[in-house]
């Protein structure tokens, strides 16, 4: 399973991180999981995975934003694309898109809201990591 793609999951929500893990194994991913934002950018740089998915709400309301800016101003990982995972629309009602055009605000590669459906991670992924092949 060396060559297969590595996938860093970060996720303070343990059922969501089990589901996904799940998944994403099934397709021979190669998964690690960091349960915050902190741990989650230390092993992206040790571990220099192919692509990150990245939960918005984790110690703060907008952890996962501090984590993708880090991870995109360092200059080894700053071409990992991320998948930023969100109950944000679900939360308060707003929602957020990639046409807003606003790459700060928003400096992820592409989201999904929670609940996720299976096919639509595996979608997903399989799309970001043609872009960022192993």
């Amino acid at each position: 399973m060396s060559d297969s793609p590595k996938i860093l999951i970060v996720d303070d929500d343990p059922d969501i991180v089990e589901a996904m893990r799940v998944v994403l194994e099934s397709k021979k991913y190669s998964v690690s999981v960091a349960g915050s934002g902190e741990e989650g950018f230390a092993m992206a740089q040790s571990e220099k995975p192919n692509l990150i998915i990245l939960d918005v709400m984790m110690e703060t309301g907008s952890k996962g934003f501090e984590v993708s800016r880090r991870l995109n101003a360092d200059e080894n990982l700053k071409k990992v694309p991320i998948l930023m995972v969100t109950a944000i629309k679900e939360k308060t009602g707003i929602g957020f898109s990639r046409e807003s055009g606003d790459d700060a605000w928003l400096p992820v590669d592409e989201y999904v809201e929670k609940p996720l459906k299976p096919d639509e991670l595996i979608t997903k992924v399989e799309a970001l990591l043609k872009k960022n092949p192993a």
